[in-house]
Order: structure tokens, then C-alpha cells, then sequence
């Protein structure tokens, strides 16, 4: 891609993001209005009154924030249900309800970017067509008709001074939610359910992509390895291809696989090529990679230089805001016992590691990564 189509891309992200900045300005003005006048209006009550009204607001509003979270992801299920798709998991920021066999267990997981995810398996392709546009979508229109609902709720309730504050901040904010996942944008993380399903409309492989990325999460839950799953389904995209997110996914699957093939050297040489092109991977995915990187360097050459170029300050702060995730924590532990030689580091990051593993939910996973961590152990003992 030339420097004027990333020229291009870089105005259209700024674009977006300064209509999402006047956004939450427009609303944090509106707000703050509403708020002032309501306390002008009651300006004759004691100031402990007015201190309990904000009180009462400022939890109206988190408590709202929290219910759109659940609302969002409640879309995305009952859309997903009324296309075909089949429940597999539901995530509320690291609260994680998980189908396993015939139960719904509770784990933990987080992930940086998001406060929720609902994870469904697809229904299959028939004639080349499959439904993703209401699943993708189901959650911003779920925000929209409980927007609706609670202004229609605030009209009703307009004498009764609180209860219309609390109707008419769950709207604003239901419809803030609505738009901050409509709109496409892609962030640092992650990209959102418009840029995904605008995606899907306009890429023809991006939908298959999607399919496979959907059948490897359905098996992943079954505690399937990568290693183990069908081939085909890990078939490398060319660069053209890849800068649609959906399909760059697939090859970042790839080297997912190869990591648990544990074929290295592969690995690394996907995972360089697709950090150092243009392409349409998320952040999250490049840090991850990253972590791999830094894996492989610690068991091979071990290179302070190197290490340190792979650990940059944004990826320090990645894997810090990931820090109870499997992947970085072995990376941690592993890098604290091979380049620091710190051994009680080294041995608190294994406990978090043994302590994160009993409540993660991918234990095909959690296999994975100790093997890794063995080899990395060994790396340390020279038997490696």
C-alpha cells in the first residue's frame, strides 16, 4: 500500500475520532446543562441535598454504563440466536460464562479494549451466504431501542425529579454506546461492530474469514488445540487479502498454530512479516505476536539488543494492561528468569501463571503454554 492510501487511512481515523471527541463533548455539556439547572432549581434545598442529588447521579450514571454493557452484549446473543448462531460464551468485563459439554461454567478473562464479549458458533454456509450482518450489529440495536425506551420513560416520568434524571442520563448513554459501536472505527486494540460488519459488507472474503475465525473459537471452547484443528482453516492469506482485520485474523491463527506446533522458527518469520507490512491487523493481535517474539528471542539467542527493541514502552504498557493473561504472563516469567536472572521474579509470575490457569477458560490453551514454559526452562538449564 502507498504513502497516500496510509495517508488516507491515518486523516480518516483522525476524522473519526474528533466526531467521537465533539461527541462525548456535546454530551458532557449537555449533561453538565441539565445537571445545573436541576440544581437551580433547588437551590432553596440545604447543600446536603444537592451533594445526595449529584451522589445520586454520578451511580445513576455508572450504574447505566454497566447495564449498556450487559444490554450490548445481550443483543449480540439474541440476534446471533434468531440467526442460527449457537450460544458458546458470554464475557462482562473478566466475568466469563462459559458452554462446556452440557454446563455454563463461570472463568475469568480480560481483554484489553473490550468490556464484554459474546461468542457464538456460526451456522454453516449454505449457497455461500451467511448471516453476520444482525449478529455483528445486534448489540448497537439493542442499545438503540432501550435509548428509546428510557426517553420515552423520562416524557413519562418528567414530574418525578430523579427518576427522570436517572431515565434521561440511561438514554443518552444507551445511544452513546449505540453510536461508539456503530460507526466503523478502528482503535489501538480493537476494531468495533461497525468497522467489523462494514467489512463483511463490502469484502466477500472477509466473510468466510469470519466463519473460520467463528469455527476455530467454537472448537477452542471445546478445548481443542490449534495444533489439532483442520488445517485448511489456518491456509494463509496474501497481503492483498490481509487488509481486511477479519482476514489478517486467519493468519494471525496461522502463527498461533505454529507457536503450538512449536515450529519457531516458522512462527517468527510469519509473525516479523506481518508486524513490519501494512495490513489490516488489530493492535491487540500485533502485541500478542509481539510476546512471541519475545518468547522466541529468550529460548534462541537471547539478545539484550534485541529484547530490548521487541520490549518497547508501548509494549510494556500492553502487556501491563494485560498482565493476567496467559500468554504475557508466561512471556514475563520466562524473560524474568532467562535475560534478568531474577529467580523470585521469577517464580511470583509462575504462581500468577498456575493461579490464572485454574479459572481461564481455554485449558486447550493453558496446555500450550506450559509446554512452552518447559522449553523455556529448559532453556535455562542448558538442556534445551
Amino acid at each position: 500500500m502507498g504513502r497516500n492510501s496510509k495517508n488516507k487511512k491515518a486523516l480518516l481515523q483522525r476524522i473519526i475520532h474528533i466526531i467521537f471527541l465533539i461527541i462525548g463533548m456535546g454530551t458532557g455539556f449537555f449533561l453538565a446543562l441539565y445537571l445545573k439547572s436541576t440544581l437551580i432549581i433547588a437551590s432553596s434545598e440545604q447543600l446536603s441535598k444537592k451533594l445526595l442529588y449529584i451522589i445520586v447521579v454520578l451511580i445513576t450514571m455508572y450504574i447505566s454504563l454497566f447495564i449498556q454493557i450487559i444490554i450490548h452484549e445481550a443483543g449480540h446473543l439474541i440476534f446471533g440466536l434468531l440467526t442460527g448462531y449457537k450460544f458458546r460464551s458470554f464475557r462482562i468485563f473478566n466475568l466469563m460464562f462459559i458452554k462446556e459439554e452440557e454446563c455454563i461454567r463461570l472463568k475469568k478473562l480480560s481483554l484489553a479494549g473490550t468490556a464484554g464479549q459474546c461468542l457464538m458458533a456460526p451456522p454453516d454456509i449454505k449457497n455461500g451466504k451467511m448471516p453476520v450482518i444482525l449478529y455483528n450489529l445486534g448489540g448497537v440495536i439493542t442499545n438503540i431501542i432501550t435509548g428509546l425506551a428510557f426517553f420515552g420513560l423520562y416524557c413519562i416520568s418528567a414530574s418525578i425529579p430523579l427518576l427522570a434524571d436517572a431515565m434521561i442520563i440511561s438514554s443518552v448513554l444507551a445511544f452513546i454506546f449505540a453510536i461508539s459501536n456503530g460507526i466503523p472505527l478502528k482503535t489501538q486494540t480493537i476494531n468495533n461492530d461497525g468497522h467489523n460488519t462494514l467489512e463483511l459488507l463490502c469484502n466477500e472474503n472477509a466473510k468466510q474469514a469470519f466463519f473460520t475465525q467463528m469455527k476455530i473459537a467454537e472448537k477452542n471452547a471445546e478445548n481443542i488445540r490449534l495444533k489439532d484443528m483442520p488445517e485448511e482453516w489456518f491456509t494463509l492469506q496474501n497481503d492483498e487479502a490481509i487488509k481486511s482485520s477479519l482476514a489478517a485474523t486467519i493468519n494471525v491463527f496461522a502463527c498461533n498454530r505454529l507457536m503450538d506446533e512449536l515450529k519457531f522458527e516458522e512462527a517468527d518469520k510469519l509473525m516479523q512479516h506481518l508486524l513490519e507490512t501494512d495490513n489490516g491487523v488489530i493492535g491487540l493481535h500485533k502485541k500478542l505476536m509481539i510476546c512471541d517474539r519475545i518468547y522466541i528471542e529468550l529460548i534462541s539467542a537471547n539478545n539484550a539488543e534485541t529484547l530490548n527493541r521487541l520490549r518497547s514502552k508501548e509494549q510494556q504498557k500492553f502487556m501491563k494492561q494485560m498482565r493476567n493473561f496467559p500468554t504475557v504472563i508466561r512471556t514475563e516469567y520466562l524473560y524474568a528468569l532467562l535475560a534478568e536472572k531474577d529467580i523470585k521474579k521469577a517464580e511470583k509470575l509462575k504462581a500468577q501463571f498456575e493461579k490464572c490457569a485454574k479459572t481461564y477458560p481455554y485449558q486447550s490453551d493453558i496446555q500450550s503454554e506450559r509446554e512452552l514454559i518447559e522449553i523455556g526452562e529448559k532453556a535455562n538449564t542448558s538442556e534445551f
